[in-house]
């Protein structure tokens, strides 16, 4: 494993300490990894739902240029969305 130092402002070292403090971590470097991790698991969650949105997207341009429109308002169709949502 290779060694990194790093500068944190006073409040994510002070976070860090409480950390190790209450026994939650045994070092400081434990509290960096789990949260190097956390944000590794966001980053990739927030790539799957911009990937979902774009294939939405794609979907919907298609159908657009296929024709195939709706005659709801916006408003029509969060209702529609909010009752099956509601009946779930």
């Amino acid at each position: 494993m290779s060694a990194m130092n790093v500068s944190l402002p006073a409040e994510f070292a002070a976070f860090v300490e409480a950390e190790v403090s209450c026994g939650d971590y045994s070092t400081a470097s434990e509290v960096i990894h789990d949260a190097l991790r956390l944000l590794r698991r966001e980053k990739a969650a927030g790539a799957e739902k911009l990937a979902a949105l774009r294939r939405e997207i794609s979907i919907g341009l298609r159908q657009t240029a296929e024709g195939r429109l709706s005659d709801q308002s916006v408003t029509d169709l969060l209702d529609t969305l909010e009752a099956a949502d509601n009946a779930k």
